[in-house]
């Protein structure tokens, strides 16, 4: 039988809107006040979780075809897929922006924003907020998470290129040697916390480099997955944990209620010390890999979770997170207004229903009739090419051995999404 091929992790998809949901729940939360008192604040504060969970998905996305060109797993015209910079930063414009500027031009015409000029929307709209001190914008603050997230693709090629210049050795595979060299992200993570810990008028906190084991963390899940299809890296504990998912699910949500004390910092936005800031950002970095690891190896059959979160009606969801994600504060700020509600006096109950629900609306609004098809408008100049597979298991690579001499490429399917 032939590898399936397909560029899309069915779980991966549902756990977008999850991490989607999160994020608003987060600011309904704190807008709310709930998230910064009472006995909730930590978990509603903490929800902001969502955040790691989208970084380590990118990385895992973005950087998954380089790892199967350095480890020989793709066709030449896959190395050559993986490689072509301008296919690859036409499909991040084309994905990113559209909405994101629909959703800064509502903000500026449909919010209040007395205190906030047209130049501080412009630099949200170029994703270049976050290099110059600069007030919050009305409905654009979850904003400088996809400015963190541009400057991670435009050094993933350079970084791609680094790592597949390691060498083999007779000792470490190169899937042991790139492991080893990701597993020093966190320390540089942790570096930057450190050495921009008393810029307390920059901005360098959104900056990359904080939030480089992010990232790094969903790079060492690609390759390690491609690592296991190439039979680089041996079978280890974790090939056993990933048979069990609901195990690392629950080390996730006791990880995540530790993280809700006051060991990862501050519920609202009074300044985290260096203790609290290097825990949260070590902390979220754990809980992502260790959310995000079944959804990419698991059989579905295995759990109902990640049968649940590959369903259609989760893909489809996962298709409007990044809607939800960018259009969320802005609903937000509107539905506050129509019910006259004044910041952190309440009314949680009412905001977070009706803003999950107009923000799903607007996103498949939003998906339906500009990023769609904007999207098919950019596929459409890719060069025909084959696809890598998209869910790894033992059974597909058993068929794959036994099928080697005999399995043919598929057609071409769409780009990873966000």
């Amino acid at each position: 039988m032939a590898e399936p091929r397909t560029t899309r992790f069915a779980a991966l998809d549902g756990l977008r809107i999850v991490g989607a949901l999160m994020v608003v729940t987060t600011h309904v939360g704190f807008t709310s006040g709930l998230a910064i008192h009472g006995p909730y604040a930590g978990l509603l504060a903490r929800l902001d979780a969502g955040v790691p969970l989208f970084f380590v998905v990118s990385g895992f996305l973005l950087y998954r075809p380089h790892a199967r060109a350095r480890l020989g797993s793709a066709t030449a015209t896959q190395v050559s897929g993986a490689r072509d910079l301008r296919t690859y930063l036409r499909h991040r414009v084309f994905r990113i922006l559209p909405a994101a500027w629909v959703a800064v031009l509502a903000a500026y015409l449909l919010l209040q924003h007395d205190k906030v000029d047209l130049v501080h929307y412009l630099r949200v709209a170029t994703m270049s907020q976050i290099y110059v001190p600069s007030p919050s914008v009305p409905g654009l603050t979850q904003m400088w998470s996809l400015s963190t997230e541009v400057a991670f693709y435009l050094v993933l090629p350079l970084a791609a290129w680094g790592l597949s210049r390691l060498p083999r050795s007779s000792w470490l595979s190169w899937s042991e040697l790139a492991l080893v060299v990701l597993a020093c992200l966190p320390a540089v993570s942790l570096a930057w916390i450190v050495l921009t810990h008393d810029n307390v008028e920059g901005m360098t906190n959104y900056w990359l480099p904080e939030y480089a084991a992010w990232f790094g963390g969903g790079m060492a899940l690609a390759v390690w997955h491609e690592g296991r299809l190439a039979g680089e890296l041996p079978r280890t504990v974790v090939d056993d944990l990933v048979a069990s998912p609901g195990t690392l699910w629950a080390a996730a949500g006791a990880l995540y209620l530790l993280l809700t004390t006051r060991l990862a910092g501050p519920y609202g936005l009074d300044r985290a010390t260096l203790l609290e800031a290097g825990s949260k950002n070590l902390g979220y970095t754990i809980l992502a890999v260790l959310v995000v690891l079944p959804c990419i190896a698991a059989e579905p059959s295995s759990s109902r979770v990640v049968a649940a979160l590959g369903s259609r009606p989760a893909r489809l969801l996962g298709d409007l997170s990044y809607g939800v994600f960018v259009y969320h504060l802005v609903v937000l700020g509107l539905l506050a207004r129509a019910i006259g509600h004044k910041p952190f006096t309440g009314d949680f109950l009412v905001l977070w229903p009706t803003t999950i629900v107009a923000s799903l609306l607007v996103a498949w609004v939003s998906y339906r009739y500009v990023e769609a098809p904007i999207m098919r408008r950019a596929r459409r100049r890719d060069p025909r090419r084959s696809r890598p597979a998209a869910v790894p298991t033992a059974r597909v690579t058993a068929e794959r051995d036994a099928a080697a001499s005999t399995a043919a490429a598929a057609a071409p399917s769409p780009p990873p999404r966000r």
